[in-house]
């Protein structure tokens, strides 16, 4: 296919989409990398092979399956024109996004009553990992609230309907791509210990 054919409008719209999957690449790529250098890791003395990870990482999964639900439907009720069962939606996608952040706290504050520690002196190599590879995440979830936010905000000033759905499918797919990062990163932690 020649990129270079087709409207400016199309055009545009090819050139949006290839940098969104660039960045997702990119952000990929340093997932892959903090994993492998996990799975290095793994093979040191010190590494801890009797820890378990809280049971509300796997809630704050639930939550972050369900806000790609919510936005999915979301997308469904912009084409069908109904505006009000859209921003439900959309607003509730926030809502779980929150909540994800909430959980995310909520298990780290678990494991530190454990008393393992993420930094300093009582810290461990295996804690270092999870701590970098979820606030990595956490730091790619604040940009996909961001999105989220901007979403919400074009929705209400009518800039999406079935004819015009670019803007709200590139955050929709920077969103889906987050929320896959996690069940890569929560399935990668809970199997390989």
């Amino acid at each position: 296919m020649d990129l270079t054919q087709g409207s400016d409008r199309a055009k545009q719209a090819r050139a949006k989409k290839m940098m969104l999957w660039f960045g997702i690449i990119s952000m990929a790529m340093t997932f892959a990398g903090l994993t492998s250098a996990y799975v290095v890791s793994k093979n040191r003395p010190d590494w801890l092979t009797n820890f378990e990870l809280p049971v509300s990482f796997l809630w704050s999964t639930l939550v972050m399956v369900a806000s790609s639900v919510t936005l999915i439907m979301s997308k469904k009720m912009i084409r069908k024109g109904n505006r009000r069962n859209a921003t439900s939606l959309l607003i509730g996608t926030l809502i779980l996004a929150i909540l994800f952040v909430v959980f995310q706290f909520y298990s780290f504050s678990e494991i530190v009553s454990q008393g393992y520690y993420f930094t300093g002196s009582e810290s461990t190599i295996t804690t270092s990992f999870i701590y970098v590879l979820v606030l990595t995440h956490l730091a790619h979830l604040v940009i996909g609230i961001i999105v989220l936010l901007v979403l919400i905000y074009n929705h209400f000033k009518q800039r999406y309907n079935a004819g015009q759905m670019l803007g709200f499918e590139l955050g929709a797919t920077f969103w889906h791509f987050v929320d896959i990062l996690w069940i890569y990163l929560i399935l990668f932690l809970y199997f390989f210990r």
